[in-house]
């Protein structure tokens, strides 16, 4: 099984709109690539919260079978076209893939 993480943080305004704007729109972007390939287990998308210690906006935890699932995912169209809409929004981004 393959975990992939990534988090974001995102510019406090991008794409005519505020950070807490953008991190809503990026979650639903991303909630949508839920179960896009065979071989996809656990998805989530979450928001960094008020009253939790948090140095980033944005966080997506997912596993895969394999690395064939996770280049899958990777490549599908739907999750390849919300890329434009998270480089134009994000200040920075953090990923780790590791088998367990």
């Amino acid at each position: 099984m393959i975990k992939h993480i990534v988090m974001w943080k995102l510019k406090e305004h991008a794409e005519g709109a505020d950070k807490a704007t953008n991190a809503r729109k990026m979650k639903a972007l991303l909630d949508g690539c839920s179960d896009l390939v065979p071989g996809m287990g656990a998805f989530e998308v979450a928001l960094a919260a008020p009253n939790l210690e948090a140095t980033y906006d944005v966080v997506l935890y997912s596993e895969f079978a394999d690395a064939a699932a996770l280049a899958a995912y990777q490549h599908h169209p739907v999750h390849v076209a919300l890329k434009p809409f998270i480089g134009a929004v994000r200040l920075e981004r953090q990923c780790m893939d590791y088998e367990r």
